[in-house]
C-alpha cells in the first residue's frame, strides 16, 4: 500500500469535518433550506475578503472568475495592463485575447516580481488604460506581488480598476480589499480554502460596478449583474454547487476559529521552514524575490529533470507535489504548504525530496533540510 500525501498547490487537502458535511443528503438549491446556506456563506467571504461589498459565488474553477472579471468590466478594444511574469500571468493575456481587449503588458523576469513603479510610469502614460490585471500569488513561479503597493498606485487613477488574480493567494497572504482598494479580488475553492475545485469567488468595489454598467462584452454564464441580484435574494443566478457551499461553510468555520491574523502567520512560518529546508540542501529557490507563502518552487540540480522529481515523489512515495509549467518545465518543481497545511505536512514534503534527490544520485545528508525544517517549526 502506498499512502498518498498531497501537497500540491490545488487541489489542496480537505479537512475532515467539511468532507463530512458534504456526505449529508443533498438539498435543493432553490429550497428554503438553502437560503440559511447561503447566507452563512455570503458573510463567511465578506470576512475573508475583508470588504463589505458582496461577494460573487460562480459553480466555476478560479479561470471562471477570471473570464468573469474580463467579459463584465471591459469592452472590446478597451485597453487593460497585464502584468506577465508567470504561466497565469499569461492567462490573463490569453483571455483578454479571447475578449478582444486591446492588451499591454508588463513582462516580468519569472521568478521575480513587478516593480509597482513600472506600473505608475504605464497609466500615466496611457491614460486609457482601464484596468491592471495581476496575480497576488503567481503559482507558476511561486512569487508574491506586492498588491498593497500595487493597490496604491491603481487608486490614483479614476478610470483604472484593480483586478488581482488571489486564487492561490487567498488564505496564505493578508489582502484588504477595502482598505487596499482592491477592485475586483478573485478566489478559488481548492486552495487556502481547503475545498474540492469547482467554486470561484468574485469580490467587486464600487468602482468596478461603475465599469460593469458600460462594458459590453458577451456575458451568458458569467454575468456578475445577474449574481448580485441572486446573491441579494440568497441564490445563485443559475444552478447552486450546494455540496460545494456547504463545505465551504464548515472550511469558513475552521478559519473563524483559527483567526485570519494566524492562518497569515500559519503560512508564513510554513513556507519560511521549507524555504530553509531546500536551502540547507544545497538547492536554490527559483523565486528570486518576494517568495510566495502558497508555494514554493524549487531550482532543479544541474543534471536532474524536475519533472522527474515530481514523478519520484508521486511513484516512490505517495508525495503529489507539482512541476514546472511552461518555460519552466523540467527546470523546477514546487512544493505547496497551502490551506489545510501544518508542520508535519512541510517535514513530509522535505523528507520526500531528500530521499528522492539521493536515489537519483544528488550528494546529501539525509535529515539535514529535515533537521531545519524542524528547528523552525518548533514554535
Amino acid at each position: 500500500m502506498l499512502k498518498r500525501y498531497l501537497l500540491a498547490p490545488g487541489p489542496t487537502p480537505v479537512p475532515p469535518e467539511a468532507l463530512m458535511a458534504m456526505a449529508m443528503p443533498i438539498i435543493h438549491h432553490r429550497s428554503p433550506d438553502f437560503i440559511p446556506v447561503l447566507e452563512a456563506a455570503k458573510k463567511g467571504l465578506q470576512w475573508l475578503y475583508q470588504t463589505t461589498t458582496d461577494v460573487l459565488i460562480l459553480c466555476a474553477t478560479g479561470t471562471g472568475g477570471m473570464v468573469g472579471a474580463v467579459n463584465n468590466f471591459f469592452s472590446a478594444g478597451d485597453n487593460v495592463l497585464v502584468i506577465n511574469g508567470g504561466k497565469f500571468g499569461e492567462r490573463w493575456t490569453e483571455i483578454g485575447n479571447a475578449y478582444h481587449l486591446a492588451v499591454q503588458e508588463i513582462s516580468v523576469e519569472w521568478g521575480y516580481t513587478v516593480n509597482p513603479h513600472d506600473i505608475e510610469k504605464a497609466l500615466k502614460s496611457d491614460p486609457s488604460i482601464k484596468g491592471v490585471l495581476v496575480q497576488a500569488s503567481e503559482t507558476s513561479t511561486g512569487v508574491y506581488h506586492d498588491i498593497e503597493a500595487i493597490a496604491a498606485v491603481v487608486k490614483k487613477f479614476e478610470n483604472t480598476i484593480l483586478v488581482v488574480d488571489a486564487i492561490s493567494g487567498l488564505v496564505a497572504h493578508d489582502l484588504k480589499m477595502d482598505a487596499w482598494g482592491i477592485d475586483v479580488l478573485i478566489g478559488g475553492s481548492q486552495k487556502g480554502l481547503m475545498l474540492p475545485p469547482g467554486l470561484a469567488f468574485v469580490g467587486i468595489s464600487d468602482k468596478a460596478w461603475a465599469h460593469a454598467d458600460k462594458a459590453t462584452s458577451p456575458k451568458f454564464y458569467f454575468n456578475l449583474k445577474k449574481e448580485r441580484e441572486s446573491l441579494k435574494k440568497n441564490q445563485t443566478n443559475f444552478t447552486s454547487a450546494v455540496t460545494l457551499i456547504i463545505g465551504l461553510n464548515e472550511c469558513l468555520k475552521i478559519l473563524q476559529k483559527e483567526g485570519l491574523e494566524n492562518a497569515f502567520k500559519r503560512h508564513k512560518i510554513l513556507a519560511h521552514a521549507t524555504r530553509e529546508a531546500i536551502k540547507a540542501l544545497g538547492l536554490k529557490l527559483f523565486s528570486q524575490e518576494s517568495p510566495s507563502n502558497s508555494v514554493t518552487a524549487i531550482c532543479t540540480p544541474d543534471g536532474i529533470d524536475g519533472q522527474e522529481i515530481y514523478k519520484n515523489l508521486r511513484g516512490r512515495y505517495g508525495i503529489t507535489a507539482a512541476g514546472g509549467q511552461g518555460k519552466a518545465r523540467g527546470n523546477i518543481f514546487r512544493i505547496a504548504h497551502l490551506g489545510y497545511a501544518g508542520p508535519f505536512d512541510v517535514i513530509t514534503a522535505i523528507a520526500g525530496v531528500e530521499m528522492v534527490l539521493k536515489t537519483m544520485g544528488y550528494e546529501l545528508t539525509l535529515g539535514t533540510g529535515v533537521a531545519v525544517a524542524q528547528e523552525l517549526l518548533m514554535v
